[in-house]
């Protein structure tokens, strides 16, 4: 009888633990130092694209190391998203959100001190790894803090603009740091802004936990990031060391089966990782496929367009990054529009323009020659800027009327998750097709420009590995000549990766105009708001329970 009260008293502290405001102090003090936080993150899915040539230069890396780093980034992100979230509910989601936040900013450090590719790499990934975490605990300690409906669609419509202002603002933000102080840069703005968001939100946190903390699936997160990264590894190596090689036959294999396991233990799952059974339903199957395939035309653009740019056309990471405005100032725009149009009239529609918006977009991109000003193609850029909004954002919208209210955040990491490994993919498969039609090309290039054969010889091991500032190695003579007969290859492989991305994106296209019905994934009465679970463009949620 005398345990009763301590047992009353016990829950009654739990529950105070688990579901009290994050904290007594301002909130919108606390909104803004998170979203100090998430700003980082989602910059530096970004940023880093303009400042590939220096890294390339200063590293001496091809361009599968390139291609790496980037999608170390991405792939940590996506692979480790969805589990993220479970682990705030069971540990605090104060204690992993600052953790992650140092994580973020030590590892920051760790890229900016890298003096090669692999230490690079490992920065880069332990950035993703911290960013997969950041994100989706930000967004649950955001719902927790403003616990009217009202005031949390508001404070996570803040959330998800930050999050978009920083992805828009990244390519010219680090056009800026890498022309006028150095590629390192990119990676020490994030200590200060680490530090202090550390500081402060140390003191502004109270603990904070889920109601009920769900089973880590450990089993599941393993496979599913053998399975992504196996492929991840496969395409991007695949030109280097043989598509019939052993490693690369290995890695194809393991994946797949890999991805057959996850399958199989998923589904035996009663609190899967991914619930898959979701997915018998035509509209989170198609939200998918079209949020898979439209990241991967933009990530393939930005990767692509940044090199040619810079190592065909010469410009600064500066002038890169102002042409790329008229790609992420219509994201940002578009993204919010589109998530209102969807919720109106349903997200087929929003859908099925989209795609041929973006397909139009990334076609236009093949009108660009070796010397092509901006004004050529800045239309094709704002075509797949509006083009990605209209599909992704109506994509999301449609989950969350396709589910009920209790699964939109798992439904909304879902989501985020095919848009993340869009974007390794697109990274991916977009270095693998260039660099193949570059080798296979190169010699017929090179035959044209009057040189002895040890020197043609020499060029073509130079640049067969996609590195086209190599050419400074060439003799001062050859420089030029060289460079004028490679660019024209260069884009071509560009233009091959648009039509491929393009092709990509009308198939997304093609599946919600003809498996969602007219009203399928409009959000009912009693759902979320759209804003509740939003997302920038290009960017994951993750989901906050």
């Amino acid at each position: 009888m005398s345990d009763a009260p301590r047992a009353t008293g016990a829950r009654t502290a739990h529950q105070r633990a688990t579901h009290r405001p994050t904290t007594h102090h301002p909130k919108g003090l606390l909104l803004s130092f998170v979203c100090f936080g998430v700003f980082m993150v989602y910059l530096d899915a970004t940023i880093v694209n303009v400042a590939l040539p220096e890294i390339q230069r200063d590293l001496d890396a091809d361009l599968a190391g390139l291609q790496w780093v980037v999608d170390a980034y991405a792939l940590a992100f996506a692979c480790l998203l969805l589990t993220s979230g479970t682990v705030g509910d069971i540990i605090g989601r104060k204690r992993l959100f600052l953790g992650g936040l140092v994580g973020f900013t030590l590892s920051s450090v760790l890229c900016a001190l890298a003096g090669s590719t692999e230490t690079l790499l490992l920065g880069r990934a332990l950035q993703g790894v911290c960013g997969s975490i950041m994100i989706p605990v930000s967004l649950a300690l955001v719902s927790a803090t403003y616990t009217e409906p009202a005031a949390r669609a508001k404070a996570i419509g803040i959330w998800a603009g930050i999050g978009g202002l920083a992805l828009s603002a990244g390519p010219l933000v680090g056009g800026v740091l890498v022309d006028t102080v150095g590629w390192q840069s990119i990676f020490w703005v994030n200590v200060p802004i680490g530090v202090l968001a550390t500081a402060v939100l140390a003191r502004l946190l109270t603990e904070n936990r889920g109601p009920r903390a769900r089973r880590l699936d450990l089993v599941g997160q393993l496979l599913f990031v053998v399975a992504i990264a196996s492929l991840a590894y496969a395409l991007i190596e695949g030109n280097s060391e043989g598509w019939a090689s052993a490693p690369i036959v290995g890695a194809f294999a393991a994946s797949g089966a890999a991805l057959v396991a996850f399958v199989v233990w998923e589904l035996r799952q009663t609190e899967p990782m991914l619930p898959l059974k979701l997915f018998r339903k035509p509209v989170v199957a198609v939200a998918g496929v079209v949020n898979f395939l439209s990241l991967f035309g933009l990530f393939a653009a930005i990767f692509l367009l940044t090199l040619h740019l810079q190592s065909v056309q010469g410009l600064s990471s500066i002038e890169t990054g102002l042409r790329f405005l008229a790609l992420t100032v219509p994201i940002m725009i578009a993204s919010f529009a589109a998530s209102v149009v969807a919720a109106r009239t349903g997200p087929r529609a929003p859908i099925v323009g989209g795609s041929l918006l973006s397909a139009a977009g990334l076609y236009g991109l093949t009108v660009l020659d070796a010397d092509s000003g901006f004004g050529t193609y800045w239309w094709a850029l704002a075509l797949l800027g509006v083009g990605v909004s209209f599909t992704g954002a109506p994509a999301t919208v449609a989950l969350l009327g396709a589910v009920p209210p209790e699964q939109a955040g798992t439904a909304s990491g879902i989501s985020n998750t095919f848009r993340q490994v869009g974007a390794v993919f697109g990274v991916a498969l977009a270095g693998a097709l260039l660099l193949r039609h570059l080798r296979d090309a190169l010699p017929g290039a090179l035959a044209g420009v009057p040189m002895p054969q040890d020197a043609r010889d020499r060029a073509y091991t130079l640049l067969s590995d996609g590195d086209l500032s190599r050419t400074d190695a060439l003799p001062p003579a050859l420089r030029q000549p060289v460079l004028d007969a490679v660019g024209p290859v260069f884009v071509d492989g560009m233009h091959l990766v648009m039509q491929v991305a393009a092709a990509g994106t009308l198939v997304g296209g093609l599946c919600a105009l003809l498996l969602l019905g007219r009203g399928a994934g409009r959000v009912a009465a009693d759902a979320p708001a759209a804003s509740e679970v939003a997302e920038p463009t290009g960017a994951t949620t993750g989901h906050a329970r």
